[in-house]
């Protein structure tokens, strides 16, 4: 079962007071409702198929057909269709078929629009598993104007969603994986958002231990790299006799980097104070190298002369 499929399992068992069961079953119709000469409710979802038979059953006390058949995709899942052919006035004005603005009643509140949020996201939401390579929800859309004011809604709580228009539908998104997680919270899709933010969390720490594992790495690679060039430099005084001109402690410091080739400064300084029981700095020793390799660049510009 995917993720968003577990996710809206979770939110179909939610419990809200009667105000929060309309904003959340009016988000519902208005997303998977279609006007054809009838009104017509189609989905995959046998809880959410029963949810809206109750509501419209309770709420309009209406004669509401039920058919269920065998879908045509590849899993063949039932598909369940609720249909009204009388008197469905009253149903196209409360939920704004011909409207793309939210009736206000429907989020009047805060309490109100995080119900009005879940029910969208059960009809036309869905969210990447957050192990997958990227954080992705988004909602698809009927309409322009509706589209705006949905993006309206889902930024009154600083989702920083985005519309972009996919064929003659909107979509409407997020990708940060916050604010994403911040939705899940609002919708109070609670052990969603536990596995959600695990995973995220994990990934977050596996990457940075990554980043910090390829920065050592790097340096390491650097230190080597510096060290052979100056080992290069200390072999070539050596192999033309100029090595002993060298001052007596900057000698000593360039022979045991001869001796200890993968060392870093700091642990040269840390062998050579233990060795020759003489305190030097990792600077001390960067100082007497660099003396090694600017003595080496004069015998290279003589010889050349």
């Amino acid at each position: 079962m995917s993720f968003t499929s577990k996710t809206k399992d979770e939110i179909i068992s939610l419990k809200f007071n009667k105000a929060e069961e309309i904003s959340f079953a009016s988000a519902i119709i208005k997303n998977i409702g279609v006007i054809d000469g009838n009104f017509k409710v189609m989905t995959e979802n046998e809880l959410l198929a029963r949810l809206v038979y109750n509501f419209l059953k309770n709420n309009y006390n209406k004669d509401i057909k039920i058919t269920v058949r065998r879908g045509y995709n590849f899993h063949k899942n039932y598909l369940y269709i609720l249909e009204i052919n009388k008197k469905i006035e009253d149903i196209i004005d409360d939920f704004g078929f011909k409207s793309g603005k939210i009736k206000e009643f429907l989020i009047d509140d805060m309490a109100l629009k995080r119900a009005y949020l879940a029910g969208l996201f059960m009809a036309t939401g869905s969210i990447n598993d957050p192990s997958t390579a990227r954080y992705h929800l988004e909602f698809i859309i009927n309409g322009a104007d509706y589209a705006v004011n949905v993006q309206y809604l889902l930024n009154e709580f600083n989702l920083n969603s985005k519309i972009l228009k996919r064929d003659n539908k909107y979509m409407i998104y997020v990708k940060e994986a916050e604010k994403i997680a911040d939705f899940l919270r609002i919708i109070s899709a609670t052990k969603s958002l536990l596995y959600y933010e695990d995973v995220r969390v994990y990934r977050e720490s596996k990457n940075l231990a990554n980043r910090l594992n390829n920065c050592e790495q790097a340096n390491v690679d650097k230190t080597i790299m510096a060290a052979s060039d100056l080992i290069n430099e200390i072999n070539y005084l050596k192999a033309n006799n100029t090595f002993e001109l060298l001052d007596d402690k900057v000698r000593i410091v360039a022979e045991y980097r001869l001796k200890y080739e993968e060392a870093s400064l700091q642990e040269l300084s840390e062998i050579i104070s233990s060795e020759m029981q003489s305190k030097i700095t990792k600077s001390g020793v960067s100082h007497r190298l660099n003396k090694v390799k600017e003595f080496a660049t004069r015998m290279h510009k003589f010889d050349k002369n």
